[in-house]
């Protein structure tokens, strides 16, 4: 069902960039006010401005609703994984500190005993 609800979403989404890119920008409506081309429009002489503005209206409340749908599932699939025991931060966090305090100590260097051998290019620390 998830897979549904997204597939609708993504084609809603393309259906509001299609219907953006048909509608004309406000500077349009100038030239038709003169009679340019409004007898040659598809929709009659009012224009696609009205049916344009209420399908893009349209599909956007279809998107704000997948968008919802989809965050439901999301919110049920986290809660599920959660449930399934999945250790909290802190239990994690706890465990780290136990391994960590029992691994065992590397004995520290005396002054006499060097990290760098005699014959390497490095030099020594002071």
């Amino acid at each position: 069902m998830e897979t549904v609800v997204l597939i609708v979403h993504v084609l809603l989404a393309a259906a509001v960039i299609g219907l953006i890119l048909l509608q004309q920008g406000k500077g349009a409506e100038a030239g038709a006010s003169f009679g340019a081309g409004a007898s040659q429009t598809v929709f009659g002489s009012t224009g696609s401005g009205n049916f344009l503005s209420r399908m893009t209206a349209i599909v956007a409340a279809g998107i704000f609703a997948t968008s919802f749908v989809l965050a439901v599932y999301a919110k049920n699939k986290a809660e599920s994984i959660n449930d399934a025991g999945i250790p909290s931060a802190e239990l994690i966090e706890s465990k780290a500190a136990e391994v960590v305090a029992d691994e065992p100590k590397l004995p520290a260097l005396e002054e006499s005993e060097s990290a760098v051998p005699a014959d390497s290019d490095v030099p020594k620390a002071d």
